[in-house]
């Protein structure tokens, strides 16, 4: 793939990568950024380079993960000191993204971090990327096996999640609204 193909591909995928990028480090929009703005690095200087062994947007969700994965493991000490005031400044940001989400997606949200991080890669992968089970596996680096089994837990978790909040309000306006993040499970 040359240059032009491969900006092309990079562009045509920015939104649904930088999605994938917020999921790999837990919603923090700045280290989103900066993951996949180094992810974009590694793939135009080389670093990382694409066989065609599966899709392009697998493969770069890949590189985004790994990405993650190694910023995580480089600032792991910083972050234990500056946790608090990065979630401060997650909240505070200003890049027009809707600040006053609905009672529903606040609680579907919360429930959805109280999966186990394979659970919420895989869920997130099939649901908010249009991914296959097979295909994210492969970003996530595990077997088919374990993708669908970290797969069903995750839509298990969620619907006990949801059974146990029925008496909130959570689970009357879910069936109200309709909500397509719900109804997916």
């Amino acid at each position: 793939m040359d240059e032009i193909e491969l900006r092309a591909q990079l562009e045509k995928h920015h939104s649904v990568c930088y999605g994938w990028a917020l999921n790999c480090c837990s919603h923090d929009r700045t280290e989103a950024k900066d993951v996949l703005q180094m992810a974009y690095m590694k793939v135009l200087e080389g670093k990382a380079s694409y066989k065609g062994q599966s899709s392009f947007k697998t493969w770069f969700f890949s590189v985004i993960r790994n990405t993650a994965a190694e910023e995580w493991r480089r600032h792991w000490f910083r972050r234990l000191g500056l946790a608090k005031f990065a979630q401060e400044q997650v909240t505070a940001s200003d890049d027009g993204e809707p600040r006053d989400m609905s009672e529903v997606s606040k609680a579907f949200r919360s429930i959805f971090a109280k999966l186990p991080g394979r659970q919420q890669e895989v869920l997130h992968l099939v649901f908010y990327q249009d991914m296959s089970v097979q295909e994210a596996s492969v970003v996530m680096g595990v077997s088919i096996g374990s993708a669908r089994t970290h797969y069903e837990r995750g839509k298990e978790n969620m619907r006990k999640f949801l059974r146990h909040t029925g008496t909130e309000a959570l689970s009357s306006e879910v069936r109200e609204c309709g909500s397509a993040e719900v109804r997916k499970f």
